[in-house]
């Protein structure tokens, strides 16, 4: 009854794909683009080693935080935009917000993060990685609660692990979540499982 009240109030919900960084968010962006919903994307930053499939950013909302003007938001109702975890909390609350959050083991994320600065040559400036586990945990404890207490928003939480091994049923978690009816087997022929690199090992895991 409530989604209904938000619905009718603020329109048709904006789609964001979000994550802590090199959570999964662009594999997630690449199933919906393959399933049929449009995808928000200026195409700005190009594949790379570290996304060989693409970013599928849009350098506006990453903006989001330092601009007080945010009505041009409401021009992507029903399209998808991929919105890093930390800018949940500047987006504006006269919309309607459907939230796919990729949730990934933090030290795959970080073994992640630190290859890609290694690799663009910045891996001296790095916070050590305790630091950065401790940062993230705290910062997803913040988020989760967000996410559950504010009424605009409506949340499915996927485990990155769990999308790559079957890609199927988290596509059609997705669909039944948007209730768009994506072609769901394009969604999972997206999910290339050689791309999960940095994965946890059961030994790291027990260690």
């Amino acid at each position: 009854m409530r989604s209904l009240y938000y619905r009718l109030r603020f329109g048709r919900p904006i789609v964001l794909v979000s994550g802590l960084p090199r959570s999964g968010t662009s594999m997630l962006m690449q199933m919906l683009e393959k399933g049929g919903m449009p995808i928000v994307t200026d195409k700005i930053r190009s594949p790379d080693e570290d996304n060989p499939k693409g970013y599928h950013e849009f350098e506006r909302i990453k903006e989001i935080d330092k601009t007080t003007d945010k009505s041009w938001l409401k021009d992507y109702r029903g399209q998808v935009i991929k919105t890093i975890s930390f800018l949940l909390q500047d987006l504006p609350l006269d919309l309607n917000y459907r939230v796919i959050f990729m949730r990934r083991n933090i030290d795959e994320v970080l073994r992640s993060q630190n290859k890609m600065l290694d690799r663009g040559g910045t891996g001296g400036a790095l916070v050590p990685d305790e630091k950065m586990r401790h940062n993230y945990e705290f910062h997803l404890k913040k988020v989760y609660y967000r996410l559950a207490h504010t009424p605009n928003f409506r949340v499915l939480y996927l485990d990155y692990p769990a999308v790559v091994a079957d890609p199927l049923a988290a596509a059609k978690s997705i669909d039944a979540f948007l209730g768009r009816n994506l072609n769901v087997e394009a969604m999972a022929g997206a999910v290339e499982s050689s791309l999960y690199r940095n994965r946890q090992t059961p030994a790291a895991r027990h260690a």
